[in-house]
């Protein structure tokens, strides 16, 4: 299946330019949100508001608060990029209430895992997102991925491709790349603000899922038709994912489930909760060939 349906990119950001930090999903720790911060603070100018550090039980304050911070963010002029604080829980929370929001310019907004619920819905209105590392995971990152990053959203030129480790499948595809966290994807799936994932690259990733889990969302994926309209899948890092004592890992379940879908598949990109967390464009039109290893971007990520 081909998709034609080509997605919107946001204008590149320039060194200086003012960018957003929000939490719109759990509370994080200050110390990693600090060190992050002088990371981005070194190339932006960057603003927060102070409700940023309040705390309700497992999330970085109310459904309202987080949610009105974000849609400030989004469409307030002045801001040309959004980065978010952290993931773990509480962005799909937001949905419901993000519904009649359509931001206008588009404008980047950067994060990975429970992030991956905002990415799906923006890719839903049709617009490209950075799935990339949050302030609290940046500093713990090599610095050529802060280096990737500022290029991603300042050049219009295409990223470099990325590499895996291993082909489950082999085979050639070509399409929007899409996806993020399985945890995520499989939650957003059946929403209204699940994108149209025909002809799709399908991205996944995932951290603290033992194989059975994988398993079940996985085949939650086949269920609702997924694998009948993708056209290949790049999977990410699967961190803290083994079974203890198993005499199977999660990689030997994962390459069962995709030789059974028959698409195209290559694993162990640089893409998760790992030490390796390359940023990438979502929605952004990439090639995949499993065989080779390599996820190879045919446009950029802003304009």
């Amino acid at each position: 299946m081909t998709s034609t349906r080509a997605f919107q990119p946001a204008p590149a950001l320039a060194p200086g330019d003012r960018v957003a930090v929000i939490a719109p999903a759990s509370a994080f720790d200050r110390a990693s949100f600090d060190a992050g911060l002088a990371l981005i603070a070194a190339r932006y100018d960057v603003r927060y508001q102070p409700a940023i550090f309040e705390r309700h039980r497992y999330l970085a304050g109310s459904d309202q608060r987080r949610c009105a911070e974000l849609a400030d963010a989004l469409l307030d002029p002045a801001v040309k990029g959004v980065f978010c604080a952290r993931g773990g829980y509480g962005a799909t929370r937001l949905l419901p209430r993000l519904a009649a929001l359509s931001p206008t310019p588009p404008k980047p907004l950067v994060g990975f895992s429970d992030i991956s619920a905002l990415h799906l819905w923006l890719q839903r209105l049709g617009r490209i997102s950075i799935h990339g590392p949050v302030l609290t995971q940046l500093p713990s990152l090599p610095p050529a991925t802060c280096a990737r990053l500022f290029a991603l959203l300042e050049s219009a030129s295409p990223a470099p491709p990325l590499r895996a480790t291993d082909t489950y499948v082999a085979g050639v595809a070509e399409g929007p790349l899409l996806g993020g966290n399985l945890s995520m994807v499989t939650r957003v799936l059946g929403t209204p603000y699940m994108p149209p994932l025909d002809g799709a690259i399908l991205l996944l990733e995932d951290v603290g899922e033992r194989p059975y889990r994988l398993d079940r969302m996985w085949t939650h994926l086949g269920l609702a038709g997924v694998f009948d309209r993708i056209c290949g899948i790049a999977l990410g890092m699967f961190i803290n994912c083994e079974e203890q004592d198993a005499d199977y890992s999660a990689a030997d379940v994962l390459r069962e489930l995709a030789l059974a879908t028959g698409l195209p598949c290559a694993a162990g990109f640089p893409v998760g909760h790992g030490t390796l967390n390359d940023p990438v464009p979502l929605g952004a039109r990439v090639r995949l060939d499993a065989a080779a290893g390599t996820l190879t971007f045919l446009e950029g990520g802003v304009a």
